[in-house]
C-alpha cells in the first residue's frame, strides 16, 4: 500500500521517507555501521518496507533510521521479519493495521535525545495518517550473553509480558526462556540502565513482549517481540508524542 507520511522537523532534526535508492543505500550504510555487521546489512525486507530518514537539518547528514513494513491485519503476519523467530499464531486474529517496526538504529557517534524524540513523533505521525493499530517488531540487547541483562529480563517478566491472548510461542532454536527461568526479583535501576532505549519507549507506551528472548548469533543480539496496541496507548503519553511533532 502506499502510505501517507508527513515530514517534519523538530531543532536540529527532520524526518522524512527515503525516496530512491541513494537513500536506501545511505540507511544501509547506517545500519552496517551503528549494528557492526560483516557484510552490509541489507536484506529482502527492505523491498517491501517504506524506510523512515531523521537527517540533520544544517548538513543532511543521517543520524538514524528504521524502515516499516505495513500489513492490513493479523492473517498478513506470515510476511513478516519477527515472524522468522516468533511462532505469532495468537496474534493472527487482531483486527486492524499493523506496523512492524525494524532496524530502527542511531549513529553511535552521537547521543542526542531528540534524535530519539523525533523519531517517535514521526512514527506517531504516521500512526495517525495511517489508522494503525498495532506497532511491533524486535528490540534487540546487545551481544548474546545473558548475564549483563538478568534484571532486564526480570522487570520485563514482572512488569510487561505480552496478554495470553497475543503470547508469541517459541519458534526460533536458540531462545533464552526468561519467564520459565528467572526467579529473582528485580532491581529497578539496573534493569532500566540496561534496557535498550527503543524497547524503553515502547514499554512507556504500554508496550509488552513475548516471555522469551531470541539468541540471534547472525546479527549479534538477544531480542525479544515486542508489541503495542495504539488504542491502549495512556492518554498523556499520547499528548506528549503528538507534542514533539
Amino acid at each position: 500500500m502506499r502510505v501517507t507520511f508527513p515530514a517534519m522537523q523538530r531543532g536540529r532534526f527532520r524526518a522524512r521517507l527515503a525516496d530512491g535508492p541513494q537513500d536506501l543505500a545511505a540507511a544501509r550504510a547506517l545500519r552496517t555501521r551503528a549494528f557492526r555487521t560483516a557484510r552490509p546489512d541489507a536484506d529482502a525486507f527492505d523491498d517491501a518496507c517504506a524506510h523512515v530518514l531523521i537527517e540533520e537539518t544544517a548538513t543532511g547528514g543521517l543520524v538514524c533510521c528504521f524502515r516499516m513494513l505495513v500489513l492490513q491485519g493479523g492473517s498478513e503476519l506470515g510476511q513478516s521479519y519477527s515472524a522468522q523467530f516468533y511462532d505469532l499464531a495468537a496474534l493472527q486474529d487482531f483486527d486492524g493495521r499493523m506496523v512492524e517496526l525494524g532496524r530502527f538504529c542511531i549513529d553511535p557517534d552521537l547521543h542526542d535525545p531528540d534524535i530519539l524524540r523525533v523519531a517517535w513523533a514521526a512514527m506517531t505521525a504516521f500512526v495517525d495518517s495511517n489508522d494503525v493499530g498495532m506497532l511491533f517488531g524486535c528490540s534487540s540487547f546487545a551481544g548474546t550473553q545473558t548475564e549483563a541483562y538478568l534484571d532486564a529480563f526480570a522487570m520485563l517478566k514482572a512488569r510487561h509480558l505480552a496478554p495470553k491472548r497475543w503470547l508469541p510461542r517459541v519458534k526460533a532454536p536458540d531462545v533464552f526462556r526468561f519467564a520459565a527461568r528467572l526467579r529473582r526479583k528485580p532491581d529497578a535501576k539496573k534493569a532500566m540502565l540496561r534496557m535498550p532505549p527503543l524497547l524503553k519507549t515502547y514499554l512507556m507506551m504500554g508496550g509488552w513482549v513475548s516471555d522469551h528472548a531470541v539468541v540471534d548469533h547472525q546479527m549479534n543480539t538477544l531480542h525479544v517481540f515486542t508489541g503495542v496496541e495504539i488504542g491502549a496507548i495512556p492518554d498523556a503519553r499520547k499528548r506528549l508524542l503528538r507534542a514533539l511533532g
